[in-house]
């Protein structure tokens, strides 16, 4: 009797323990959150403040037509679609972990749509508008992915020149949907500071930016898996691009203190061919804020690249 109720207690402590370490890290609240303008107050950020902000206001003056899809688990999950001109390339932007795409791709969006492409900017699942509470880093985000691209070949056919490009956890989103059975109009995919698999960036932030020990780990996984559904080692953005041929344009800061540039190394050696830009003193996410003259012309030079390959006259 007395083992069964140390048996009992020990499970309830592994199973609160679990449910605590999950819900500090996937869950997903309403309010706050999503705001724009709560920026990070990390001190990287503090010579881009203005910047950004003046960049957010610019991005939410522009009309835009709100879209929405249902996911492969019944989420209402929403957009904004910006539109530029009928037969324009398609930029799908994927925004990074309790980020929103107004704020991760304030200047980046602008950019695409400077160039004359259409651009989607996705509410990830438990993001903004979009429904769900568990934030699974791109383990189901993934699939979110492609159910946006073919929403996208159904409404604008499927000749349109699709582009994947992420931020963060979206990097590593549309990474890991590289390996999905995508149509042949994804022409390429640009992951601005991913990292390589939910299990190995939870390791690095519970070591080294929460100073927690590694016993900690077990319990977040558990957690993971018993109350957010899904697992930890369930995607690898490095395993997922070795899987097809998909143009990939890594970008990642070389002082990035979240996501370790080496990440973005260890992609970009899983498969020959892929082009990683780095850039020195650039924080996370911060390299278009950091050097924009060397970023745009990156971005420019891969996306002629990209979509200069096939056209529908190849076809």
């Amino acid at each position: 009797m007395v083992f069964l109720i140390i048996l009992a207690a020990l499970l309830c402590t592994v199973a609160a323990g679990s449910y605590y370490a999950c819900r500090i890290a996937f869950y997903s609240p309403r309010g706050g959150q999503n705001d724009d303008y709560k920026v990070i107050p990390w001190p990287q950020m503090d010579p881009y403040r203005d910047r950004v902000r003046a960049m957010i206001e610019k991005i939410n003056a522009i009309p835009y037509e709100p879209v929405e899809i249902v996911s492969f688990d019944g989420l209402k999950l929403r957009g904004r679609y910006y539109r530029a001109s009928d037969g324009a390339p398609l930029e799908l932007c994927f925004h990074g972990y309790r980020g929103t795409p107004s704020r991760d791709f304030s200047g980046g969006a602008a950019a695409h749509m400077e160039r004359g492409h259409n651009v989607l900017l996705v509410e990830e699942r438990a993001h903004c508008g979009s429904e769900g509470h568990y934030i699974t880093m791109g383990v189901r985000e993934r699939f979110d992915c492609a159910a946006w691209v073919r929403y996208a070949v159904d409404r604008f056919g499927p000749d349109t020149a699709i582009v994947l490009n992420g931020i963060s956890m979206g990097a590593a989103t549309v990474l890991m949907a590289s390996d999905l059975d995508l149509p042949e109009n994804v022409r390429g995919v640009i992951a601005d500071c991913p990292f390589t698999s939910p299990a190995a960036i939870s390791k690095k932030v519970l070591r080294e930016d929460m100073h927690l020990p590694m016993a900690v780990y077990p319990f977040l996984a558990l957690g993971a898996r018993l109350f957010a559904g899904f697992g930890l080692r369930e995607a690898d953005a490095a395993e997922a691009v070795k899987t097809n041929d998909l143009p990939v344009l890594l970008i990642h800061g070389e002082d990035d203190r979240f996501v370790p540039c080496d990440m973005s190394r260890q992609i970009a050696a899983a498969r020959p061919g892929i082009r990683l830009e780095t850039f020195p003193g650039a924080g996370h996410g911060l390299s278009f804020l950091a050097d924009e003259a060397r970023f745009t012309a990156a971005v420019d030079d891969f996306l002629a690249r990209v979509l200069e390959e096939k056209t529908p006259a190849e076809d």
